[in-house]
């Protein structure tokens, strides 16, 4: 047997798991029940009206980060980026990193005719893009020490402290009203100490009250690593947790809790380095543990490599996706799942020199576990992991009924949450209408 099947054997064990958790938590957290009357204008009931219901977006939101954006060498790749995105994702990541945002102190990259910046593409841009195909942006992220703007490094607390609410004003004047999600925090344990301000004891509590003052109406989220989300120990004192306590404690608004799950690990250790993240039931059990904080949770950056493009490693990718995505779709505190990088051969690495040879090329040289971590080939073909989200998310998540109207006038279904359009025949007569199916709504009632 292929080695690399081990990496499925405590899903496979687990199906009693998913029959009696999983699959029962999505039928009960993610469908609700409704009644839909139909009158006409006198107000009597409408029997035998056909009713064709079609969902159109989930409430849930299954995005990607949108960083490749126009960023690839033909136009032809470009577009056909756009149409796999759009047909999957209702969701986009935009990069907000503050280095490529302002590479020079003033010198602002929102525009989208702004200078060209490897996998940043100008926030304008993806706006643009996001609102023409009903797509919600998300922004990632505020205070990110990682990606601090060189010409910032090296002052002290109180002078990032002032530019760091700067740059809060200008977004949040620009693009609060319109990108609903916004990660104020990411990996506080993996910074670089290129500032003292990372330093302090607050700086989260900091970042977060300052974000409240400057987006009020946004949702804020704390965002960290793979291993402080997954790996701790399940108790108070962990590190994220007892971050995140820390802060609410303080007064901070922290909304919900992001987790990333990037499996960034070599071929030869995949392993022995994933065997608990492989494990379904320690996965619910760290997603019930963060719930009992705040009970919003986001599955913020995924990646699942394949290694390699041999369709057994490609089938091992999709099938670990299905499983990873039921889990935390079935999880009544998660709102969000984002993949990572959409496309094999296009991550984020240091060296630029490596990323032209990559661009030009699809150079392997930043390593198999990244490099094939994407749902597309580098020929933008899809992959098995592709069209397994795209047949949860379209046809397994997704709702289409075609009704009729009973003695009372009335259809009643269950589906789940999101946007919907209704088409009813009666009488030679055809009338549309949209309307929205959410948690504890009321019946509804058209006139036809």
């Amino acid at each position: 047997m292929y080695e690399r099947y081990e990496t499925l054997r405590l899903f496979e064990q687990s199906k009693d798991f998913f029959e009696t958790t999983v699959c029962k938590n999505i039928e009960k957290y993610r469908k609700g029940s409704i009644e839909i009357e139909f009158t006409d204008k006198n107000g009597n009931s409408i029997e035998g009206a056909q009713v064709k219901i079609r969902q159109k977006s989930h409430a849930f939101r299954f995005g990607a980060n949108i960083f490749m954006l126009d960023e690839f060498e033909t136009a032809e790749k470009n577009e056909l980026y756009k149409k796999r995105f759009c047909d999957v994702f209702n969701m986009a990541t935009l990069p907000f990193y503050w280095n490529a945002l302002e590479p020079q102190r003033g010198k602002l990259r929102y525009d989208k005719n702004s200078t060209p910046y490897y996998r940043r593409p100008p926030i304008d841009l993806c706006m643009e893009f996001c609102l023409q195909n009903g797509i919600e942006p998300r922004e990632h992220a505020l205070a990110y020490e990682r990606h601090f703007p060189a010409w910032l490094r090296g002052k002290d607390t109180k002078a990032v402290k002032f530019l760091l609410e700067e740059r809060y004003r200008q977004i949040a004047a620009r693009y609060g009203d319109k990108i609903p999600t916004i990660e104020v925090t990411n990996e506080m344990f993996w910074w670089e100490g290129n500032t003292s301000f990372y330093d302090e004891d607050d700086y989260v509590e900091w970042c977060f009250k300052t974000a409240e003052k400057h987006f009020p109406k946004n949702q804020l989220v704390i965002n960290e690593a793979t291993e402080e989300c997954w790996r701790d120990v399940r108790r108070a004192t962990s590190k994220y947790y007892s971050y995140i306590q820390k802060a609410l404690m303080s007064g901070a608004r922290i909304d919900a809790i992001g987790m990333q799950f990037h499996m960034f690990y070599s071929r030869e250790e995949e392993l022995e380095r994933s065997g608990s993240l492989y494990n379904p039931q320690n996965l619910y059990n760290y997603l019930d543990f963060y719930s009992r904080l705040i009970n919003k949770l986001q599955i913020t950056e995924v990646t699942i490599p394949a290694y390699s493009n041999d369709p057994k490693d490609e089938e091992i990718q999709a099938r670990l996706i299905e499983y990873l995505y039921k889990l935390w779709f079935s999880h009544p505190s998660v709102e969000q799942i984002i993949y990572w990088n959409l496309i094999d051969g296009y991550a984020y690495v240091e060296n630029p020199t490596l990323e032209e040879i990559r661009r030009s090329q699809g150079d392997m040289t930043i390593g198999e576990n990244v490099y094939y971590g994407g749902l597309l080939r580098f020929d933008m073909s899809p992959k098995p992991a592709y069209e397994t989200i795209k047949r949860l998310t379209k046809e397994i998540w997704h709702t289409s009924l075609d009704l009729e109207s009973n003695t009372r006038g009335r259809v009643c279904f269950r589906g789940f949450y999101g946007d919907y359009e209704m088409e009813i025949s009666h009488g030679g007569m055809t009338k549309s209408f949209d309307f929205t199916l959410s948690r504890d709504m009321p019946n509804l009632k058209f006139e036809i």
